[in-house]
């Protein structure tokens, strides 16, 4: 079973940094597209960034130059750093993957790639 498990959230000012990890297990963690998604209340889920296999990343417009994913393939842990946040950047943020799976071209930040998911983290940014 393909279970992905966020942590690191929590509150922080505007302006400032968190570190938010994923940690997937039940598969082959190596082969996988990962990704990051958020929820605002009374907002659709949008896609923030997404990583393959081999490292390459698409990132949202709105997170370009503050926000990084990373993956540790050994200790199957995907990362989000995210640094200079903003009020906006307030939402409830959810890491997905797909096994096995390569994602080229545009829309690589589309939900429909992704066929498992964790049960969120909260980030909450004050101004």
């Amino acid at each position: 079973q393909v279970q992905p498990v966020e942590s690191g959230g929590g509150s922080v000012q505007a302006g400032g940094s968190l570190r938010l990890s994923c940690v997937v297990s039940g598969y082959t963690y190596s082969g996988a597209f990962l990704g990051w998604f958020r929820q605002a209340p009374g907002k659709e889920r949008e896609g923030v960034a997404s990583i393959n296999r081999d490292g390459s990343t698409t990132y949202a417009d709105s997170v370009k130059g503050r926000f990084t994913i990373s993956r540790d393939n050994i200790g199957k842990i995907l990362y989000l750093q995210m640094s200079n946040l903003k009020p906006e950047d307030t939402a409830m943020y959810y890491c997905a993957a797909r096994p096995d799976y390569y994602c080229s071209g545009t829309g690589c930040l589309s939900s429909l790639h992704f066929a498992y998911w964790g049960q969120g983290t909260q980030v909450t940014v004050s101004s």
